[in-house]
């Protein structure tokens, strides 16, 4: 048990400039989930997150000589504000390195601060190498988000306030992971204290950083991670924090977009306030736990770890956030052409459901595929018996309801058949959301590949969403692969997508 850390939770010195947060019940979530939800409200800091806390107290550490060098952080967030204003209060020269993409929003937040905000390229890989630069070239000192036990200690003053403030030991903690260092100072303390109680990790499923080195017993260096959940979006765990983690933590649950999404909307059902997605993670991994193991009447509680969120993803969120609580079904069925079907069609939904949504094309003289979305107040049963519904009443039925292609681009193109574009593949992709990426791209491609779609989304996030169709003859279907490797973008094809293939595919498409 890592016993060493007590002490340096005891005596860390966030308190100058962080907040003890309150444990507050949320009310709604407990009725609903038939137990006691707590929620620690660390988006009540003075940067909204509790990520002040580990950079104060790593920094009010710093001998004089360090002080005068300054200190140097790279981050695109929190902590970059966490150790913004914790310069301004200790008097010392700061700065951090953020990517180009950083929200603007972000960037101003850092200034008002009084640091310097420095932005570097595409992601925090980038900018991370050019903060060691400046470690090697002005001596400046290096202020980590998670992988320092100062910082590590900090947070860990979440754990002690939540033993301080809880009347006896919860039942568990779910607390969100990114970088590893919330839960290994949360899970350090809480152990120590009380071992019986249980420390839960919560990732995104496309960011499992620490799910993959639990699971692998060593430290994984992902490949790339999902950036919706950007707070927590880690490729790999820090060392020191996997150390204590292997000791402290008890299991990892790993939640999809969706499920974040549904949780934001509950932390603000109960809290009126909007939590960022890595900030809402907390609660959807609980969520899941007690729908897995049908607990009831325990004392769980959640952190709430942030809420920097932009006003422009809200969107986003809310139409997700249905999804995710399985209030919405999206299915594409296939209708005769003929007077009459539509109604019909409704009829079969029944007077009982809303239709939230309803695109219809043209497929041939005899039929029509319709891209329909259904309310839903029973969840996956319910889903379940109106697929079985329709089924029974004849009617060609895909559920589309976990399609991420469906449900990013294709619900919002419906009707773009193009029946003269021959050997047309789809492909997804990530594109940084900074001026001239486009351009680049499309530069990039050249004259010698046709684009035959193309649709474009972004949410507020760091990176837009684009879909992407593309001629590409078979036998220049490798040299192609190639070059899309070549380029650096994350992609998956999506040839094969049902989604598409009825809704948006070109006369000959192909499954790739």
């Amino acid at each position: 048990m890592p016993q060493s850390y007590i002490e340096r939770i005891l005596r860390a010195q966030v308190y100058d400039v962080a907040r003890e947060t309150p444990l507050e019940r949320a009310p709604r979530l407990s009725q609903r989930l038939n137990n006691r939800v707590w929620l620690k409200r660390e988006d009540l800091q003075p940067v909204f997150s509790f990520k002040l806390r580990g950079a104060y107290n790593r920094m009010r550490g710093l001998t004089q000589q360090e002080r005068r060098q300054g200190v140097v952080a790279a981050s695109a967030g929190n902590h970059a504000q966490g150790v913004a204003l914790s310069a301004r209060e200790l008097g010392i020269r700061a700065i951090i390195v953020m990517p180009e993409t950083t929200p603007q929003i972000k960037v101003e937040a850092v200034r008002s601060y009084g640091a310097r905000a420095v932005q570097v390229g595409d992601s925090y890989d980038e900018a991370y190498a050019h903060a060691q630069e400046l470690v090697r070239e002005k001596g400046m000192t290096f202020i980590h988000p998670f992988d320092d036990r100062d910082v590590i200690a900090g947070q860990g003053t979440v754990g002690m306030e939540i033993l301080r403030q809880h009347a006896g030991p919860p039942d568990a903690i779910f607390v969100p992971v990114g970088g590893g260092g919330l839960v290994a100072g949360i899970g350090a303390y809480v152990k120590f204290v009380y071992p019986g109680v249980k420390v839960i990790g919560v990732e995104p499923d496309d960011a499992p950083t620490l799910y993959r080195a639990l699971e692998a017993g060593r430290r994984v260096n992902l490949k790339q991670v999902g950036i919706f959940a950007d707070g927590v979006a880690v490729r790999q765990i820090g060392k020191e924090t996997f150390r204590l983690a292997r000791q402290v933590v008890d299991e990892v649950i790993l939640v999809s977009t969706d499920e974040i999404c549904a949780a934001i909307k509950d932390v603000f059902d109960d809290t009126r306030t909007v939590a960022e997605p890595a900030g809402a993670l907390s609660v959807a991994g609980l969520k899941k736990y007690v729908q897995r193991e049908g607990v009831e009447g325990a004392s769980l509680v959640a952190i709430e770890s942030g809420a920097n969120i932009n006003f422009d993803r809200l969107r986003h969120v809310a139409e997700r956030a249905e999804l995710g609580e399985r209030r919405e079904a999206l299915l594409a069925v296939e209708i005769p052409e003929k007077p009459g079907s539509f109604l019909r069609f409704c009829k079969t939904i029944s007077d009982k459901r809303s239709v939230t949504e309803f695109n219809y094309r043209y497929a041939d003289a005899a039929a029509a595929h319709v891209f329909v979305g259904v309310e839903l107040s029973g969840g996956d049963e319910e889903r379940r018996e109106l697929i079985g519904d329709l089924t029974e009443a004849g009617y060609p039925v895909i559920d589309m309801t976990d399609n991420e292609t469906a449900k990013l681009h294709i619900r919002y193109m419906v009707g773009g058949h193009a029946p003269e574009v021959e050997n047309e593949c789809l492909f997804r992709f990530q594109f940084p959301e900074r001026p001239g990426a486009l351009y680049r791209f499309l530069r990039g491609m050249g004259r010698r590949w046709n684009i035959s779609l193309f649709h474009y989304r972004n949410h507020g996030a760091a990176y837009g969403r684009v879909l992407m169709g593309v001629q590409v003859d078979a036998r220049e279907r490798k040299e192609f692969l190639r070059f899309l490797q070549g380029l650096g973008y994350p992609y998956e094809e999506e040839t094969g997508n049902m989604a598409y293939r009825l809704f948006a595919c070109g006369g000959r498409c192909r499954p790739g």
